[in-house]
């Protein structure tokens, strides 16, 4: 027998290496970054760079929230992200908080008004936007709920990839948006961001080089071949549009409310040329749709198009008398359901005429889908009959009924029509009575693109009796009304005025979009009337109602004419006493004292982060603190509301580069505010009118003891701080002007100045 073979004993097993805890931290700051660069988009549709930083805040807290609590379940990390954003929009733009950043119920009700208030105007506005607390607010809210997303999806969920969902969100929004592509650097931005979530995921580091290497590869090419295809696309938007649905369906109305898109292409503050027309003898409305439908609770509807007939014509039954004209059209950035027609049209050739057909009985040329044609020709006639013409006018009313229903009407507005006649002897008179009551030289109505606040009656019957300012939208629809109520059909019409000459073509912009009162009369058809007091020579006066005024008994005086501006006196002011401005609000931050722990990040790291953070943004919050309080306190009226108004007109032009003391008089400073940042174009004539209200306001206070009406400077500084918010420098100037306002930086070197001495 052998002997037994000794079994050694297997050597022990070696301990397992002490697990580490993950570091996250590279992840979070990569998710943040990636939705920064993709937010870059939001420049091709709101001006300025204030929403970027409010909304860069809203990140950094989200980043920061995210690494202090990494050690905490994903759902419970997001919530604290959430409520970290809460305080900080409550902070912003919250009003009534308590301890000045907890929410309270005044706040979420600031958080309504400012919801209300873009939804408007994402409802009015034509991109790029202005950037108005309401619109500051819903971004720096979307920059934070986005944050968060991104945040639970690539680094609580470990899934960067499925991140560009959201992501993409961030980049679609704008593009369909923008009348444009959107800018190469903006996409090329969002690519980068998308990229870097996948590269700076935990362990893509350790995986090797090559996998780094080959993501940023196939992330490039994917960003070039995006950039190569879009630039050869078609544009993407929809500028031009005045309602907000479909054409050609069966039934119902085309908008509720087909004004919103005319003012926000007059709210722009770079108008954007749209036409280019050659053959007009003579300055002409260019005509898109009427309204025919009146609504007492909702103004004007566009109704749905009959079934009309082919563009290539005839167009008419009834030839009309006048000159006719072979005009073409050029199109240069206009995208719609409407194709804008000069005159009484006869014949449309350039464009497809299976897609297009015309309504005779309402005078619209239509399509199913909106379309961008390239060019058109027009053979229409310019109807131009003489006073006596339209006076003389008899015979039997072959109109629909629907341009003399007066339903929902308000008596009193009837009540004011009659007294505005009572001397009118013909159809016509009427007309021209109700012309000179909006535009006469005793006319009490002014034109602003700030409606007064009404109250809470019907609306067309504050805007004859207590409001007496708007803009084309109120005088058009209110003339018209009033026409019906004294028998004369009568109807809206919405498009462009004559524009202005070029090198051999009218040009016609956003800046011309109009509306202005057809009525209709035996044997001549649908005339044109503009009760819109407009001074900057765009209004087009019609030669029989010069020849109606002119014939008027002596001491009447002419309408303004299209080259003829209604002077504005400058009555002399003394010198105001300057008086400092607030001081900034004091950040305080809190101390970090928490220990480091067990191979973590130490707490105090994302905390040291976001005093860095607020450090860097200290003055752009402490300044929107500030303008808040100036606005609430010029807002609320009362003692001291025109220098809390004029306060921030002075440091808003200070921020946006301007060198304007307040040592001169209060119009002296005015004008030289005008020409610092180049409002003295016609495109700027609302703002102009705004400013010179403000400094009414402002003289009457100083000098006369009278206090502004609470309301009363609303809406004149909020055109005016819009209209200085958009002016200035661009790119990433504009962004250090948010974080550095000169207005602060100027009142501390005067503050250690006066100490100094």
């Amino acid at each position: 027998m052998s002997a037994p073979t000794a079994v050694r004993p297997a050597p022990p097993a070696a301990a397992p290496p002490p697990v580490r805890p993950r570091v996250r931290w590279v992840a979070a700051v990569a998710a943040g970054l990636a939705v920064l660069l993709a937010g870059t988009c939001l420049a091709a549709v709101v001006q300025g760079g204030t929403w970027f930083t409010d909304g860069a805040l809203a990140v950094g807290v989200v980043v920061g929230l995210g690494v202090a609590l990494q050690r905490l379940p994903g759902p419970a990390v997001a919530l604290g992200q959430l409520l970290g954003v809460l305080l900080l929009l409550t902070g912003l733009f919250g009003d009534g908080a308590v301890a000045g950043f907890l929410p309270g119920p005044a706040a979420f009700g600031a958080f309504g008004d400012h919801v209300a208030e873009a939804a408007t105007q994402i409802d009015s506005g034509v991109a790029p936007v202005v950037p108005t607390p309401g619109m500051l607010f819903l971004i720096t809210a979307a920059f934070g709920l986005l944050a968060v997303i991104v945040h639970a999806v690539s680094v609580s969920a470990g899934a960067p990839a499925a991140a560009g969902v959201p992501l993409l969100c961030t980049v679609a929004v704008p593009a369909a948006l923008s009348e444009t592509l959107l800018p190469w650097w903006a996409v090329a931005c969002a690519v980068a961001g998308y990229g870097l979530l996948l590269v700076a995921r935990d362990g893509a580091g350790r995986r090797g080089s090559a996998l780094v290497t080959g993501g940023i590869a196939v992330v490039a090419v994917a960003g070039v071949l995006g950039l190569l295809v879009g630039s050869a696309a078609t544009v993407v938007g929809t500028a031009g549009r005045f309602a907000g649905g479909g054409a050609g369906g069966a039934g119902g109305a085309i908008g509720l409310n087909p004004f919103t898109s005319l003012r926000g292409q007059l709210t722009q503050s770079d108008p954007v040329e749209l036409f280019r027309t050659t053959g007009l003898p003579r300055p002409t409305y260019l005509r898109a749709l009427t309204l025919s439908d009146y609504r007492a609770n909702s103004g004007w509807q566009a109704a749905t198009p009959r079934p009309g007939v082919p563009l290539a014509g005839p167009l008419t039954e009834d030839p009309a008398e006048g000159e006719r004209v072979s005009v073409a059209v050029q199109n240069v950035a206009f995208r719609d359901y409407w194709l804008p027609l000069y005159g009484q049209p006869e014949s449309v050739t350039g464009v497809d005429a299976d897609r297009w057909a015309y309504d005779r009985s309402s005078g619209i040329a239509y399509t199913q889908r909106p379309r961008e044609e390239e060019a058109w020709q027009e053979t229409a006639v310019l109807s131009a009959p003489s006073a006596e013409d339209l006076r003389g006018a008899a015979g039997p009313t072959r109109v629909d009924p629907v341009y003399r229903d007066t339903t929902g009407v308000d008596p009193r507005v009837a009540q004011i029509a009659a007294d505005v006649t009572r001397d009118a002897a013909t159809p016509f008179d009427k007309a021209i009575a109700l012309v000179e009551h909006f535009t006469g030289p005793q006319s009490q109505f002014r034109y602003s693109l700030e409606t007064a606040p009404g109250s809470g009656d019907d609306a067309l019957v504050d805007f004859l009796t207590v409001g007496r300012a708007g803009y084309c939208e109120q005088f058009a629809s209110a003339m018209a009304v009033m026409l019906r109520t004294q028998g004369v059909p009568a109807r809206v019409a919405v498009g462009f005025t004559a524009g202005t000459e070029g090198d051999g073509y009218r040009s016609v912009s956003t800046r011309d979009a109009h509306a202005w009162v057809e009525a209709w009369f035996p044997g001549h058809g649908w005339t044109t009337f503009d009760p819109t007091p407009l001074t900057d020579g765009r209004t087009v006066v019609p030669p029989y109602v010069l020849e109606a005024v002119a014939d008027a008994p002596p001491g009447a005086e002419q309408p303004a004419g299209p080259e003829q501006e209604v002077p504005q006196p400058e009555p002399q002011a003394e010198a105001p006493q300057p008086t400092p401005e607030p001081p900034p609000v004091d950040l305080t931050q809190p101390d970090p004292t928490v220990a480091d722990e067990g191979g973590s990040v130490p707490v105090w790291g994302p905390l040291v982060a976001l005093l860095v953070v607020a450090l860097v943004a200290g003055p752009a919050v402490a300044r929107r603190m500030l303008r808040k309080r100036r606005f609430a306190a010029a807002a609320a009226g009362g003692p001291g509301a025109g220098r809390a108004a004029w306060d921030e007109v002075l440091a808003t032009s200070r921020d946006r580069g301007s060198a304007v003391s307040d040592g001169d008089t209060v119009r002296g400073t005015a004008r030289a505010i005008v020409g610092a940042h180049e409002l003295d174009g016609p495109a700027h004539d609302p703002v102009r009118d705004e400013l010179r209200e403000i400094v009414r306001m402002v003289e009457a206070e100083w000098y006369g003891d009278e206090s502004p009406a609470p309301g009363a400077l609303t809406g004149p500084l909020q055109t005016v701080l819009a209209a200085l918010d958009g002016s200035g420098r661009r790119g990433w100037r504009a962004w250090v002007q948010t974080l550095l306002p000169r207005s602060l930086l100027s009142t501390a070197r005067e503050r250690v100045s006066s100490r100094a001495g």
